[in-house]
Protein backbone atom coordinates (compact mmCIF):
# COMPACT_ATOMS: atom_id res chain seq x y z
CA UNK A 1 0.00 0.00 0.00
CA UNK A 2 1.19 3.53 -0.86
CA UNK A 3 -1.03 6.62 0.77
CA UNK A 4 -0.73 10.10 -1.14
CA UNK A 5 0.74 12.76 1.15
CA UNK A 6 0.09 16.48 0.73
CA UNK A 7 -0.32 19.87 3.05
CA UNK A 8 -2.62 22.28 3.33
CA UNK A 9 -1.76 25.85 4.10
CA UNK A 10 1.70 25.69 4.01
CA UNK A 11 1.73 25.04 8.33
CA UNK A 12 3.54 21.82 7.72
CA UNK A 13 6.43 23.04 5.49
CA UNK A 14 6.88 26.01 8.14
CA UNK A 15 7.22 23.78 11.01
CA UNK A 16 10.14 21.93 8.93
CA UNK A 17 11.66 24.77 8.28
CA UNK A 18 11.90 24.95 12.30
CA UNK A 19 13.98 21.96 12.11
CA UNK A 20 17.47 21.13 11.94
CA UNK A 21 18.64 18.82 8.67
CA UNK A 22 18.67 15.58 11.42
CA UNK A 23 15.39 16.93 12.77
CA UNK A 24 13.64 16.50 9.36
CA UNK A 25 15.48 13.48 8.48
CA UNK A 26 13.52 11.68 11.09
CA UNK A 27 10.20 13.53 10.47
CA UNK A 28 10.79 12.23 6.80
CA UNK A 29 11.32 8.38 7.86
CA UNK A 30 8.40 8.81 10.14
CA UNK A 31 6.31 10.27 7.40
CA UNK A 32 7.63 7.02 4.80
CA UNK A 33 5.96 4.83 7.52
CA UNK A 34 2.80 6.32 7.14
CA UNK A 35 2.90 6.50 3.24
CA UNK A 36 3.97 2.64 2.82
CA UNK A 37 2.91 0.51 5.74
CA UNK A 38 -0.57 -0.81 6.49
CA UNK A 39 -0.55 -0.56 10.03
CA UNK A 40 1.63 1.73 11.61
CA UNK A 41 3.19 1.47 15.34
CA UNK A 42 1.67 3.57 18.28
CA UNK A 43 5.14 4.74 18.32
CA UNK A 44 4.69 6.86 15.13
CA UNK A 45 0.94 7.50 15.32
CA UNK A 46 -1.45 8.36 17.74
CA UNK A 47 -5.24 9.50 17.25
CA UNK A 48 -6.07 12.43 18.86
CA UNK A 49 -10.02 13.47 18.23
CA UNK A 50 -12.77 13.85 15.30
CA UNK A 51 -11.10 12.18 12.64
CA UNK A 52 -7.05 14.22 13.56
CA UNK A 53 -4.15 12.02 14.33
CA UNK A 54 -0.61 12.94 15.53
CA UNK A 55 2.69 11.49 13.50
CA UNK A 56 5.22 11.09 16.69
CA UNK A 57 8.60 11.71 15.97
CA UNK A 58 11.56 11.14 18.72
CA UNK A 59 15.17 13.00 18.22
CA UNK A 60 17.87 13.71 20.32
CA UNK A 61 16.08 13.75 23.36
CA UNK A 62 13.18 15.91 21.55
CA UNK A 63 9.78 15.42 20.73
CA UNK A 64 7.47 16.11 17.63
CA UNK A 65 4.52 16.49 16.58
CA UNK A 66 2.63 16.80 12.80
CA UNK A 67 -0.79 16.22 12.97
CA UNK A 68 -2.77 14.89 9.98
CA UNK A 69 -5.81 13.60 8.72
CA UNK A 70 -7.00 10.51 6.65
CA UNK A 71 -8.69 11.94 3.70
CA UNK A 72 -10.53 9.17 0.95
CA UNK A 73 -9.39 6.28 2.60
CA UNK A 74 -5.61 7.02 1.72
CA UNK A 75 -4.61 10.67 0.98
CA UNK A 76 -2.87 12.11 4.34
CA UNK A 77 -2.95 15.49 4.48
CA UNK A 78 -0.38 17.02 6.84
CA UNK A 79 -1.33 19.99 9.29
CA UNK A 80 0.70 22.19 11.93
CA UNK A 81 3.76 20.56 13.90
CA UNK A 82 5.45 21.16 17.13
CA UNK A 83 8.55 20.60 19.57
CA UNK A 84 6.22 18.91 22.46
CA UNK A 85 7.79 19.96 25.64
CA UNK A 86 4.84 18.93 28.34
CA UNK A 87 3.57 15.08 29.24
CA UNK A 88 0.09 16.07 27.34
CA UNK A 89 -0.34 17.41 23.88
CA UNK A 90 -1.32 21.31 24.50
CA UNK A 91 -5.16 21.54 24.16
CA UNK A 92 -4.59 24.56 21.91
CA UNK A 93 -2.76 22.70 19.33
CA UNK A 94 -5.21 20.25 18.98
CA UNK A 95 -7.71 22.95 18.37
CA UNK A 96 -5.35 24.79 16.18
CA UNK A 97 -5.38 21.53 13.94
CA UNK A 98 -8.83 20.92 14.36
CA UNK A 99 -9.45 24.68 13.11
CA UNK A 100 -7.42 24.04 10.22
CA UNK A 101 -9.19 20.90 9.36
CA UNK A 102 -12.66 22.86 9.21
CA UNK A 103 -10.68 25.03 6.53
CA UNK A 104 -9.25 22.27 4.66
CA UNK A 105 -13.04 20.80 4.37
CA UNK A 106 -14.36 23.87 3.24
CA UNK A 107 -11.50 24.55 0.95
CA UNK A 108 -12.14 21.25 -0.22
CA UNK A 109 -16.02 21.64 -0.72
CA UNK A 110 -15.59 24.64 -2.36
CA UNK A 111 -13.19 23.04 -4.99
CA UNK A 112 -15.26 20.46 -6.22
CA UNK A 113 -18.45 23.29 -7.36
Amino acid sequence: MERKIKTYGGYFEQFMETLTDKEQDKVQYALLLLKNQNHVSAKFVKYIQDGLYELRVEYNGNIYRVFFIFDEGNIVVLFNGFQKKTQKTPENKINTALKIKEDYYAYKQSQNC
